[in-house]
């Protein structure tokens, strides 16, 4: 998977959490929650745009597991684009990341 196809997933995951009801809002933010905080755990400080890419390739049905235990009553809160927009805002914090988008590295 590319990066520009791993980002736009992101941003359309990011859209979808924007435009949930208020009532959802709340569900929203711990299931989001939790998996920044397992991407935290997983990739630590310092990481590469790249190497979430791969990570987001090689699988998120932990996502989907971690949505689960977390909200386990509210089913629509396991929709992947809720994990998109958790990767989305995990990117922010990449190395090679700044400004909305991918730096460029130098030769």
């Amino acid at each position: 998977m590319s990066y520009e196809t791993a980002i736009q997933q992101w941003r359309e995951g990011t859209r979808f959490v924007s435009e949930l009801p208020p009532e959802r809002e709340r569900t929203a933010q711990r299931v989001e929650e939790a998996i920044v905080a397992e991407l935290r755990r997983r990739y630590g400080g310092a990481f590469t745009a790249q190497e979430l890419v791969e990570g987001y390739e090689s699988g998120t049905s932990w996502c989907l597991e971690l949505a689960r235990r977390t909200a386990p009553k509210e089913p629509w809160s396991w929709d992947g684009r809720l994990f998109d927009a958790a990767f989305a805002r995990y990117l922010r914090g990449a190395v090679d990341f700044a400004g909305g988008r991918r730096l460029e590295a130098r030769p």
